[in-house]
């Protein structure tokens, strides 16, 4: 079964640049696999680059499949062994930005319901050294009627939900590390700051994993990294490893992956390439998870790509993960 594909990414002043990808369904590779989960394989060139990539289409409306994730105190593990420490669920896929000093994730994560991780701000640097980034960071969330939704999202420790917009805020700065409801609260209602009018609104997600940027908004290529702050300059357009997550309009979930950094082999993609391959599967709302050498996708256990640091995965302290639902003996 082949699936065919057209990819167009812009190409600054040089226009559209247009190449044919072909999707091969390689559900064999990964059995036992449920009825409602596919996945797909290309080695097509990217815009005449050695190419590698996976996705994985799983339906919500399946109440045999669990959506959930898991994360680590303090600590970081492979994919794999979160594989083995979940009792070896359908698929294991990295998602949060972290940091190596503490091992935290920077970026929301829910799970059954609770906030387990929260955004953090970003710190200042050069002139700006004591000073820091604040911003809605972008969270895919799934709801307990299986329903997603990506949204812009504020959320810290004293607060049992998150809170969410459905438009992207600029980001702004002050001399708090943490942001709080205070410090949000005025700078929320500066609609000479801000292009939209939008009050947080309770986001009740049963599960839920952050990242960033937002790839595609309404069906549409839009790219909020200024907003989220993600990647300096023209960072957007490096080639790398990338991981994402997105849905489509008849609700099926999607997970991309994307190998890199391996000369001849498969070079990466920019945010503009992976954000068009989305929208090209028919994701109506899309969003980038952590890359580079944290992207890695298994399925039964079974790598997809390839690490692409030495071919080893690295050690990340959340996972999202599809279960399938365990029968009552």
């Amino acid at each position: 079964m082949l699936r065919y594909i057209l990819l167009a990414s812009l190409m600054g002043a040089k226009g559209l640049c247009y190449a044919q990808l072909r999707w091969t369904n390689v559900d064999s590779l990964f059995q036992p696999l449920p009825k409602s989960v596919h996945v797909y394989k290309t080695t097509e060139q990217l815009d005449g680059k050695p190419n590698i990539a996976y996705y994985i289409s799983a339906d919500l409306a399946d109440k045999d499949l669990v959506f959930t994730v898991d994360t680590t105190l303090q600590r970081r593990l492979t994919p794999s062994q979160f594989f083995e420490k979940n009792g070896q669920p359908l698929l294991v896929v990295n998602c949060t930005f972290f940091s190596f000093e503490t091992n935290q994730s920077l970026n929301t994560v829910i799970k059954d319901g609770k906030l387990i991780a929260h955004n953090k701000s970003v710190a200042g640097k050069g002139k700006d050294t004591l000073q820091y980034h604040h911003t809605l960071n972008s969270v895919l969330g799934i709801s307990k009627k299986r329903k997603a939704d990506i949204a812009w999202v504020y959320s810290d420790s004293n607060s049992r939900y998150a809170l969410a917009s459905q438009f992207p805020f600029r980001s702004f700065k002050s001399g708090n590390f943490q942001l709080s409801q205070s410090l949000l609260g005025p700078f929320l209602n500066d609609t000479a700051y801000n292009f939209h009018q939008s009050k947080l609104q309770k986001w009740k997600m049963k599960t839920a994993v952050g990242g960033g940027p937002v790839l595609l908004q309404n069906g549409d290529v839009q790219i909020t990294n200024n907003e989220e702050r993600k990647f300096s300059g023209r960072a957007i357009e490096d080639k790398h490893p990338r991981t994402a997550i997105g849905y489509t309009a008849d609700q099926k979930l999607i997970l991309l992956v994307v190998q890199g950094r391996s000369t001849g082999l498969a070079e990466g993609a920019t945010l503009t390439q992976e954000a068009v391959m989305l929208k090209d599967l028919g994701c109506v709302e899309a969003m980038n998870l952590d890359g580079g050498g944290s992207s890695c996708l298994l399925i039964n256990g079974k790598e997809t790509i390839t690490p692409s640091e030495k071919g080893q995965q690295r050690p990340v302290p959340a996972v999202f993960m599809i279960e399938k639902k365990k029968v009552a003996e």
